[in-house]
């Protein structure tokens, strides 16, 4: 059933056992990136630029693993990857050091897993809100689903992706 979109504050700060965010898009169009990924393209970007730019994102994290919540991340990308995925590959240490958890899993080795069809956080494996973009990777109107059945697939969706998928620093790009 759909439901009223909470912020991702409100959202994540919900999470009692777990928040799980599956990414399956090559490229996102996020205005508030374009800065640090012009920086990071001439190469004047550092974790430290990405630390100021993360600052609220890292607290908010920092602040639900510290209350023992399990906060994972899974990104299904192409090979080769796109630059947005290489930008977002040398901003993920600062995930890591926030608290979450992050693998990687090729498009390749996705094949067989049943996936729904957006992107998605999954709160406590009840609580799915799914973030649709447009082609172009814009951020479209976000929705939250607490149906068990569509909560069911998103767990066994991630399940899947995360066994099957290598940690960060695994990972090369």
């Amino acid at each position: 059933m759909q439901q009223k979109v909470p912020s991702f504050a409100e959202l994540l700060s919900s999470a009692t056992r777990s928040a799980v965010h599956l990414e399956m898009r090559d490229v996102y169009a996020v205005a508030e990136e374009e800065g640090e990924m012009e920086l990071w393209r001439s190469g004047a970007w550092s974790l430290d630029n990405g630390r100021k730019a993360l600052s609220g994102w890292m607290e908010l994290v920092a602040s639900i693993t510290e209350r023992g919540v399990a906060v994972r991340r899974a990104r299904i990308v192409s090979e080769p990857v796109t630059d947005y995925i290489k930008y977002e590959h040398a901003l993920t240490p600062l995930n890591i050091e926030a608290g979450e958890e992050v693998r990687w899993l090729p498009r390749r080795q996705a094949l067989g897993i049943p996936l729904p069809a957006a992107d998605f956080w999954l709160i406590d494996k009840r609580l799915v809100r799914f973030n649709h973009f447009s082609g172009a990777g814009e951020a479209v109107e976000p929705e939250m689903n607490d149906d068990p059945v569509v909560s069911a697939l998103c767990a066994s969706a991630f399940t899947s992706v995360w066994d099957r998928a290598m940690p960060h620093q695994e990972f090369k790009v």
